[in-house]
């Protein structure tokens, strides 16, 4: 059995937070995989609130969610995930979040996520998670701009208050072509 990368243990950390009911967050909708997951685990009493900026990535997941009986559950937004506090009232538990960084894979390569934008996402996020729930973020850094990101959430990261926050950092470190990486800030 060979370690699972960075994006398949985010799924694992995810099924370990998330439950029927709850509401999570997709930041970056892409191709909707990570939203259709949540969708399943937050079952039909859930909700997942999904943000991309790509119209096509909303499309297609849009269309996903049609096929798989699950459109109900999830309410996907046009709009920079640094919105996120936008759709949520102040009260509301977030169980989980995930952020895939970096660019829509087969599309523009210039549309990338930017750390000033991801970290205002996630600032805005953190107040609502409950104890044990989760931030996930797959950074994506070996695109042009994508370590400037890495960097700048790594730094936002290790600075969060260990008391309150814990951060794992899970990603191979052998491999070539700057594979990605994985950083889970849960709330104690």
């Amino acid at each position: 059995m060979n370690l699972p990368n960075a994006l398949t243990y985010s799924h694992t950390l995810l099924e370990a937070c998330v439950y029927p009911g709850a509401t999570v967050v997709d930041a970056t909708v892409g191709n909707g995989h990570d939203t259709l997951f949540l969708a399943q685990l937050v079952g039909p009493t859930g909700h997942v609130i999904g943000f991309d900026v790509q119209t096509v990535a909303l499309a297609h997941t849009q269309t996903q969610l049609t096929l798989t009986g699950q459109q109900s559950r999830v309410s996907l937004h046009h709009v920079g995930h640094e919105h996120v506090a936008d759709y949520l009232a102040p009260d509301q538990t977030v169980a989980a979040a995930i952020f895939n960084l970096g660019y829509l894979p087969g599309s523009d390569k210039t549309k990338i996520t930017h750390a000033p934008t991801t970290l205002t996402a996630v600032k805005a996020l953190l107040p609502h998670l409950p104890r044990g729930g989760r931030i996930i973020l797959v950074v994506y850094a070996g695109h042009p701009g994508g370590a400037t990101e890495a960097q700048a959430v790594h730094q936002f990261c290790a600075d969060l208050p260990q008391k309150t926050y814990q951060v794992l950092q899970y990603g191979f470190i052998n491999q070539v072509h700057t594979p990605p990486y994985l950083l889970a800030i849960e709330r104690r």
